[in-house]
């Protein structure tokens, strides 16, 4: 990925929260048929001997990605983060001389590592349990694996396969104004403020941070 040094985010704890924040991921692999890409659910999880964490997920049986795995070539994992559209008309410049441009703000972190199947029952298990235990905390009644008929939840797991990626490397993309002027940034700022929809008041968190 290009990242020009203003936008380098390498800090492990803020890029591992921005995957845990935003865990659905584009899965992307190299295969005899060429490159295929899932979008799952993942969880970041730290590991013993590796210094970046350890990616888990799953997918359908039926998806043939898992089948296809060019032996050697590690997966690109993409986290898509905070993103909003940046207007020229926006920066005070566009009303001095016209000479503005109209970008795009985004966030992103990319894993790379071998990808690894999994068809372990318990670690499918505890990787489900895991997972909807995550994405439930929030729930009123939180609903749980065990909530299901044991069968049941032995039968779903059936048509399903599990996979898990020692992260390799990983970089991160911070693209949040950082190249603009304090005048800029705090137009933007504004703008976004005043749009005030989920995503403008996030963007518009870290360009004020100027992160």
């Amino acid at each position: 990925m290009y990242i020009p040094k203003a936008n380098e985010e390498t800090r492990l704890p803020v890029l591992q929260a921005m995957m845990r924040a935003h865990p659905l991921a584009a899965v992307v692999t190299m295969g005899a048929g060429g490159l295929i890409a899932s979008h799952i659910p993942l969880v970041c999880e730290d590991a013993e001997g590796a210094e970046f964490g350890v990616l888990k997920g799953h997918v359908s049986r039926a998806n043939s990605q898992w089948r296809d795995l060019a032996e050697g070539v590690d997966a690109l994992v993409i986290f898509a983060g905070a993103q909003h559209y940046i207007s020229a008309g926006w920066y005070p410049g566009k009303a001095e001389d016209g000479k503005e441009v109209p970008t795009w703000n985004y966030v992103t972190v990319h894993a790379y590592g071998p990808l690894r199947v999994v068809e372990d029952a318990a670690w499918m298990l505890a990787h489900l349990t895991s997972l909807t235990d995550t994405h439930e905390a929030s729930s009123e009644v939180p609903w749980k694996v065990g909530d299901a008929p044991a069968e049941f939840i032995a039968t779903m797991m059936k048509g399903i396969v599990g996979f898990e990626l020692p992260i390799r490397r990983l970089e991160g993309k911070w693209k949040v104004s950082q190249n603009r002027s304090e005048r800029d940034r705090l137009a933007v700022a504004d703008a976004l403020e005043g749009i005030g929809s989920p995503e403008s008041l996030r963007m518009k968190e870290l360009v004020g941070r100027g992160e």
